[in-house]
């Protein structure tokens, strides 16, 4: 008879960005989903991660909250409010979506935009040959550059937090970004396991040296994929009160 597996306390942290381009590119391809779809298939990936025993301390969701200005298109100068697109309705719907499910936590950063219009980078290389010319160039071959800001100043504080106060034996981050190094590292030194889910992304290797686990989890189905680290077990310190 399998011995019960200890009870764990988890903290899932979620790059709203991130995930969204990523889920879209492995589940919804073509864009059927709503964002309250989505929003749920999220939860339940989040949910994955735990073992029958564990208990969820939060699901912490980062993301800004879409373009609402209104602006012209430069190639056309057709008129254009972002906050009648169907990006910002899915992007609304989604977080509205989440502030409803239990144990549920947005943290929202800003976006920053400088009126600049970007050229789609597939295009810079033909114009650069000659292959076309501005001329032939379309209105939805150009976009709005926007910045996340604050995002991952706030979930490096939240990992700093969770760590140092122990409040969770586990975090689990949806993100591939190497930017999370240095609280990953902080993390793992308080004897917190640090478990990755890059959703079948390219795992940048400074992140990798830096993480206990790597574990990508599936919303429709219990075909995940686990792969721990070589790393050595570290005896948690004990837990302070929530």
């Amino acid at each position: 008879m399998k011995a019960e597996l200890p009870s764990r306390r988890i903290a899932v942290l979620i790059d709203g960005g991130f995930f969204i381009k990523r889920f879209n590119h492995l589940y919804n391809s073509d864009g059927r989903m709503t964002g309250e779809q989505v929003a749920k298939a999220m939860y339940t990936m989040a949910h994955r991660h735990l073992r029958p025993n564990d208990v969820l301390y939060r699901v912490f969701y980062y993301d800004c909250e879409p373009l609402s200005k209104k602006t012209h298109n430069p190639i056309t100068g057709k008129a254009i409010d972002f906050s009648r697109t169907p990006q910002y309705e899915f992007r609304m719907k989604l977080m509205e979506c989440l502030k409803h499910q239990r144990k549920v936590a947005l943290r929202l950063g800003t976006l920053k935009e400088d009126g600049i219009w970007m050229l789609r980078p597939r295009l810079v290389k033909d114009l650069l040959k000659g292959k076309i010319t501005i001329d032939q160039l379309g209105e939805d071959d150009v976009y709005l550059e926007v910045r996340q800001k604050g995002i991952d100043m706030k979930i490096g504080v939240d990992i700093a937090s969770l760590s140092l106060k122990k409040f969770v034996d586990v975090i689990v981050l949806f993100s591939g970004d190497s930017d999370f190094v240095p609280a990953a590292k902080l993390a793992r030194r308080e004897g917190i396991d640090f478990v990755l889910d890059p959703m079948h992304a390219n795992v940048e290797p400074q992140l990798y040296e830096h993480i206990d686990g790597l574990k990508n989890v599936d919303p429709h189905s219990n075909n995940d994929s686990e792969k721990k680290t070589a790393k050595t077990k570290r005896k948690s310190a004990p837990r302070k009160k929530s």
